[in-house]
């Protein structure tokens, strides 16, 4: 049977992987095992998962490396350890605050693991809200959509397709999508060595945020399919104050509460990506949209957070010879045409 092994990287959420951690433990498929890799937490994350978690395989850093290096270090030890070149390994990468269905991983296998030409797949992500009353912490399991797979539009703006939307059955086909978020996304070992032969499969330039999107440009340009599977079903943590509104207001001030660190590693991120993988055909028929888009997200942040535009817009200038670089590799093995491309910026 196939094996499928789950790559968690954590840093100081101790008190979301017993959740976690025993979803993994129930899962009706046979053959899966986990590594977590630790991101110099500390809060005794590693200690609570060695003492309570022993079957789960730990490797520890000194200190944060970031989403995509960290991950990037269990992929490489499960191609060492697992990744046999006549045998088929799937990885499953995972957020520390993901609780699966006990069938999730078997329901995935069951549409993608006799199918080659699938690079990725994902489930129906729910959200898990943590509701905060006082001193009391509770979860609340709902039916709001966090996540059906990765939505471009023509102006690029990726989004999660119908998060925040009540689930009401209007997800309940498998069918191809541009990629999966990567809070909880199976892929196949073979397609992350055929897009990243260097062994960056999340480019480590990135850090955090936008890595996901990245690297599921990447698998389609190779040729690689994601597919959705509903029936695979999980639930995300999300934050939830008992006085939550939704309000445009109440949106707009949460983005400005954002971590500022946070919004500019994804901005940055946002553009470098573009550079990375746009094609030239694609990018001059959409050039109205994507200026547009990128103006208003320009004026927003020197009114609102001129911070977070002036740490990344160097950041971007220095980091343009190194993506050009990557851009001409992944361009010079592309096996997909611009006009194939267009279909997924809806």
């Amino acid at each position: 049977m196939t094996k499928v092994v789950i790559s968690i990287v954590n840093w100081n959420h101790a008190k979301y992987l017993p959740d976690a951690l025993r979803s993994i433990r129930a899962q009706t498929y046979p053959n899966v095992s986990a590594i977590l890799v630790d991101n110099g937490s500390t809060d005794g994350s590693p200690a609570l998962v060695r003492k309570d978690f022993p079957e789960v395989a730990v490797l520890q850093n000194m200190r944060n490396l970031g989403y995509s290096r960290a991950h990037n270090q269990a992929i490489q030890y499960i191609q060492a350890n697992h990744g046999r070149q006549e045998e088929d390994v799937f990885v499953l990468v995972m957020n520390p605050d993901i609780i699966l269905g006990e069938d999730f991983i078997a329901r995935l296998m069951s549409r993608v693991g006799h199918r080659t030409d699938i690079g990725s797949a994902g489930g129906k992500l729910l959200r898990v809200y943590e509701i905060q009353d006082g001193d009391m912490v509770d979860k609340k399991y709902t039916d709001v959509i966090d996540s059906t797979g990765l939505r471009v539009y023509k102006s690029r703006r990726v989004v999660d397709r119908s998060a925040g939307e009540v689930d009401a059955g209007q997800f309940e086909r498998s069918e191809e999508v541009f990629g999966v978020s990567g809070a909880c996304a199976l892929y196949r070992l073979r397609a992350l060595l055929d897009v990243a032969p260097d062994g960056q499969f999340f480019d480590e330039d990135f850090f955090a945020y936008k890595e996901d999107v990245d690297l599921a440009w990447r698998l389609q340009l190779r040729g690689w399919k994601s597919l959705y599977v509903p029936e695979a079903r999980a639930h995300h943590y999300r934050y939830l104050s008992a006085d939550e509104k939704t309000t445009l207001w109440a949106l707009l001030r949460g983005r400005r509460n954002r971590s500022k660190f946070r919004s500019s590693l994804s901005y940055r991120n946002h553009l470098l990506m573009l550079v990375k993988n746009e094609q030239v055909r694609n990018a001059l028929l959409d050039w109205p949209r994507i200026c547009l888009q990128e103006s208003k997200k320009a004026v927003y942040l020197a009114f609102f957070e001129p911070t977070v535009l002036f740490k990344a817009m160097p950041q971007v200038i220095r980091g343009l010879p190194k993506a050009m670089r990557k851009r001409h590799r992944t361009m010079k093995a592309s096996h997909m045409r611009g006009k194939e491309m267009r279909r997924w910026f809806a």
